[in-house]
């Protein structure tokens, strides 16, 4: 009787160490939470950027932009995600098949599941998708799906035409995989597949996410972590300082020097994050096409990241860095000079009569009106010096830098350049930047710009799965922006995040997606 007795206790514990996806507790988390425990690892990280004017109140990947705190703090997971090259890999998903034009086989990892322990299945899946394209419009104008099948492990998605580029969207922060069972809370804390549980949200404050005790991808060594929204680029240097954070997010680059130590490490790499400019086409004045190209020619790039960013950033051409196959290298835009940009304004009729150091024409003043926002500690910055310089050609710039910017940019009437921050090919694919932001039908084309190549462009991109040829149309697309001078490519971001020096696993990459996640540790 006593072996017996041994023999089923020896099962049941066997039984009990390999059921990975068996928690269901109502929070999210193992019932084996160590809640005695003294020896807890707790880390806090700093971040401009998580705020409501940013669109991220919450880690709800179906609302807006919310999806990239949900990445970022490691509560959810993507199917695919994308390498530091810039390559699509296998996340969530283990393979996939393109069965023809119009569907895609996506086979899933097995022992996945999410943080209360259900199993992220295709069904699990499929309620997801279909969920976001209900709600989420930008997901479904970028995904295409007419429907999709599940079977065990196996995701079938049909969509409504030819879509190459749908494995990268699904890349794309709003694709977390999320349990729509558990549903979301009205604070927008959602249950994802992530090394992190969230468990307390306050917008503009703070976000309190502790282990996920069910990780499908190994030990998670952070036990409580803590994210902080701290907008002001001077109040992270002093919290980071202080020690009240661990690591930091969006630091001032006037603050770098102080943390170019030992007691301090950076990680650092070449992101596709574009400061931006982005004419108005309703406003009378940028309907000129000699003030565009001057302003193109009155901006000093090279000055803006060199003095400015402390040499933290990497000169613009295109839509694209260099450091991709569609990239810049090879694209003609206007270069700073300052003296050319003053012969094209007198040959348009702008002179400067009154002798201020302004330009008028026909009795209007040549003033343009900059909307940007602070949040990105690098656009009050930019805005400041082509404020200076586009003054040295007889440009006026009033600068509207505010947390409101979304609302005032839906009023077209209220300004005349949106110079915004956008990760142009986080996904490692083109079309993302030209489908939200250039297009008749695309949500960022704030100033209404159109050309007829352009959607024809856009079309056959959409339709073709030859990466050769997507990428010669991407860089025939970006040299149409170009020489309508309808965009400005100031410049992108080297992202940088500092973190004290026994802090390891915190780690930049080129996507600008992926920050906590199960590697970091502090000692």
């Amino acid at each position: 009787m006593k072996k017996w007795i041994a023999l089923l206790l020896l099962l049941c514990i066997s039984l009990g160490l390999f059921t990975a996806c068996g928690s269901n507790s109502s929070t999210g988390q193992s019932d084996s939470d160590s809640a005695g425990s003294t020896d807890k690892k707790t880390f806090v990280f700093g971040d401009t950027t998580f705020n409501a004017e940013n669109e991220e109140p919450n880690v709800n990947p179906h609302y807006a932009y919310a999806g990239w705190a949900c990445i970022r703090y490691g509560v959810g997971e993507t199917l695919f995600q994308i390498s530091d090259t810039m390559e699509l890999e296998p996340w969530i998903a283990e393979s996939y098949e393109l069965l023809d034009e119009l569907t895609w086989e996506i086979t899933l990892k097995d022992g996945v599941c999410f943080s209360n322990g259900n199993p992220c299945d295709a069904a699990a899946v499929k309620a997801c998708l279909e969920h976001l394209i209900e709600v989420h419009e930008r997901a479904r104008g970028d995904l295409q799906i007419e429907s999709i099948e599940a079977n065990g492990l196996v995701l079938t998605i049909h969509t409504s035409v030819p879509a190459p580029s749908l494995l990268n969207y699904l890349c794309e922060p709003y694709g977390c995989i999320i349990d729509m069972s558990a549903g979301i809370a009205d604070d927008g804390i959602v249950v994802g597949t992530g090394p992190y549980v969230a468990v307390e949200l306050e917008t503009d404050d703070h976000l309190n996410l502790v282990k996920n005790e069910n990780y499908w991808d190994g030990e998670v060594n952070i036990d409580e972590l803590t994210v902080r929204t701290i907008s002001d680029g001077d109040t992270l240097a002093l919290a980071l300082q202080s020690g009240e954070i661990d690591a930091a997010y969006g630091m001032a680059y006037a603050s770098y020097p102080l943390f170019e130590n030992d007691n301090y490490t950076f990680t650092s790499i070449q992101t596709s994050r574009s400061f931006y400019c982005q004419m108005n086409y309703t406003s009378a004045v940028i309907q000129d096409p000699a003030v565009r190209k001057a302003i193109a020619m009155g901006i000093d790039k090279e000055g803006f990241v060199n003095t400015l960013l402390n040499g933290y950033g990497y000169v613009g051409t295109g839509a694209f860095p260099d450091t991709v196959a569609f990239g810049g290298a090879t694209l003609k835009t206007e270069s700073y000079d300052p003296e050319g940009a003053m012969a094209l304004l007198e040959e348009a009729g702008w002179v400067d009569s009154d002798g201020d150091g302004y330009r008028e024409k026909d009795g209007q003043k040549l003033t343009v009106r900059w909307l940007s926002y602070p949040s990105r500690q690098e656009l009050p910055l930019l805005a400041e010096y082509a404020q200076a310089t586009l003054k040295d050609i007889g440009i006026q710039v009033d600068l509207n830098v505010t947390a409101d910017h979304n609302s005032i940019a839906k009023d077209q009437s209220a300004w005349d350049i949106y110079v915004g921050a956008n990760v142009n090919c986080g996904l490692g694919d083109p079309t993302n930047f030209f489908s939200t932001h250039c297009l008749d039908a695309s949500t960022k084309n704030r100033g209404s710009f159109h050309s007829d190549r352009l959607e024809e462009l856009a079309v056959e991109l959409n339709s073709t799965f030859d990466q050769e040829e997507r990428n010669k149309i991407a860089l025939e697309m970006q040299q149409i922006l170009l020489d309508d001078n309808a965009f400005i490519f100031c410049s992108f971001l080297k992202m940088s995040m500092i973190s004290k020096s026994n802090v390891t696993g915190l780690t930049a990459h080129a996507s600008d997606f992926y920050e906590l996640t199960a590697d970091l540790d502090i000692s």
